[in-house]
């Protein structure tokens, strides 16, 4: 495939930069949007970052935005986002989720959408599914099929306690792709473990021995932890002890 990905608004510090919370809109909407442009590199798609760091002002950051992707031909755009309102501040153990938007339900991007969408409530967000809008500027104005993700809410205790970088941008990259990118070595990649998939008894048969990843006083932390394990491709279970 070819594709255009970039990060919405400035980046953090500048005019017109997106959304704060216990997340910061601008600089994780990079972060995923930098792992979603390796992973599909890697998987050997042809992809341009069309992120604008640094517009004078919001409509400008939206043109200039617009006007990098209109200089490819792809098969599809796609906008990172961070959503803001959920006003969960305290955490009440539910997450707020995820959900995409595109131009219409004729467009060319839904499939491409609720596939992402599925994919990253997978990881235990809540899936909010697919909406439509034809007020978007990005979705009205590329001329390629356009989908504008919202990973999570950044003002959700719950959801932020969730978010990973590198599995979002995973679930995103599966979505769209059917695809997944080898293990990313590094500090984003704790979430990831290199053991076989299925429990193997070793010596005495009778035996059994298990890994424990971490102990969390809060629940919400573990669940988190558990999450990252299912998106790396490994059972896991939260245990009460």
């Amino acid at each position: 495939m070819r594709i255009n990905v970039h990060a919405g608004h400035n980046a953090d510090g500048r005019t017109a930069c997106g959304a704060i919370g216990f997340i910061r809109e601008s600089t994780e909407a990079r972060r995923v949007k930098d792992a979603v442009v390796s992973q599909l590199g890697q998987l050997g798609h042809t992809v341009y970052d069309c992120t604008v760091d640094d517009a004078a002002g919001v409509s400008d950051n939206l043109r200039q935005i617009v006007a990098k992707c209109n200089a490819h031909d792809v098969d599809l755009d796609v906008s990172i986002h961070f959503n803001s309102g959920a006003k969960d501040s305290a955490g009440n153990k539910v997450t707020t989720g995820t959900e995409a938007y595109v131009y219409s339900a004729s467009s060319k991007a839904k499939a491409y959408a609720e596939k992402a969408c599925a994919a990253v409530a997978g990881l235990g967000f809540r899936n909010r599914g697919v909406k439509y809008s034809t007020g978007l500027y990005v979705l009205r104005n590329t001329n390629s099929p356009a989908m504008l993700m919202e990973c999570c809410f950044v003002d959700d205790r719950d959801d932020a306690q969730l978010y990973d970088c590198q599995a979002m941008a995973a679930a995103i990259v599966y979505g769209i792709t059917g695809q997944k990118a080898a293990a990313k070595a590094g500090p984003d990649a704790g979430q990831e473990p290199t053991a076989p998939k299925e429990e193997t008894p070793v010596g005495d048969r009778k035996q059994m021995y298990r890994v424990q990843v971490g102990a969390y006083s809060a629940e919400s932390s573990a669940r988190a932890t558990m999450a990252k394990l299912k998106a790396a491709g490994f059972d896991a279970i939260v245990v009460n002890a």
